[in-house]
């Protein structure tokens, strides 16, 4: 058992080394694919003559090759060294370290609220069919079908921080995690859900059930220990699209985590910060999707044959 679990480790971390090295370098290249720089912002605003434009991206190496520009990033990035801010002057990597609280905090609320709200409904729906929780699975997965985040974050600043006055308008964090644990739970729910009644229609829970089991107690005891493996995959996957949603929570609420920080990047045309901010937050998914992978297969040795 041993063996292949250690094989399938390694077969997982090579493809997410390769992974990641193929995002920093597909991120590199289309972010230079945009046309204009931070240089020509100055020279769009006065700041800057032709002349000192062309002195200014020399000392910042832009005019350099691009295949020259990624093979000077790419050695000083394995040294841990992100390079400096075009617009700030900043560390990049300090940069980044300060905004990452901030992005971890409203990611794993949003998370956690989410599968333990669409967890708990789906249970519910499980164990109680006749009862209203299969309609609150089916109403939470058309919530997050059908209303976009960034518009519910809008509405949610108009409503509670402009008309009631209840929040402040940026900066505050409840708001935020609340939109996206509603958006997590409604992922989560409906396959947790349909996952769930599959279990039930095996032998041992018709068993457990023909032995006076109740319909909670059976799916505590029974089913949810078999589900187990499903809900680290969800996870996983979640995962990626929450990013995405953190992003724009971020920007509606003025937070300063990576994904705010990237934004702003993006405006100034800050090439290391936009390089660096994307960067982490693809390599974020690809790490976290691997490792849920890892854990499933860990929990559940089955999975391992349909990778």
């Amino acid at each position: 058992m041993t063996a292949p679990l250690f094989t399938h480790s390694l077969q997982v971390t090579a493809r997410m080394l390769f992974s990641i090295a193929a995002i920093a370098f597909v991120v590199f290249f289309l972010i230079r694919a945009i046309p204009g720089d931070i240089t020509d912002l100055y020279v769009a605003s006065g700041d800057l003559s032709a002349g000192q434009q062309a002195r200014m991206r020399s000392e910042l190496g832009l005019d350099a090759g691009v295949f020259e520009q990624f093979q000077i990033w790419s050695a000083q990035a394995m040294r841990g060294d992100l390079g400096k801010s075009l617009r700030f002057h900043t560390p990049v990597a300090a940069m980044l370290l300060d905004a990452l609280p901030h992005t971890l905090t409203l990611t794993g609320g949003a998370l956690l609220l989410g599968l333990v709200l669409g967890g708990l409904i789906a249970l519910l729906a499980c164990a109680f069919p006749a009862g209203p929780w299969r309609r609150c699975v089916e109403l939470l997965n058309v919530w997050s079908i059908a209303m976009p985040s960034f518009c519910i974050g809008i509405i949610a600043v108009l409503v509670f921080s402009i008309w009631l006055q209840w929040l402040p308008i940026r900066g505050q964090l409840l708001m935020p995690i609340i939109i996206l644990g509603l958006d997590v739970a409604g992922q989560v729910a409906k396959p947790l859900y349909e996952e769930l009644m599959d279990i039930t229609r095996r032998g041992f829970v018709r068993t457990a059930r023909a032995k006076g089991l109740s319909g909670w107690k059976i799916v505590q005891r029974h089913v949810l220990p078999n589900a187990v493996a499903v809900v680290i995959s969800l996870a996983g996957i979640i995962f990626g699209s929450l990013i995405g949603g953190t992003l724009t929570m971020e920007v509606v609420f003025g937070l300063n985590g990576v994904g705010g920080l990237t934004f702003t990047a993006i405006q100034g045309r800050d090439y290391p910060l936009v390089q660096a901010g994307i960067t982490w937050l693809a390599i974020s998914v690809v790490i976290i999707n691997q490792l849920a992978r890892m854990v499933s297969v860990w929990v559940d040795p089955r999975l391992r044959s349909i990778e």
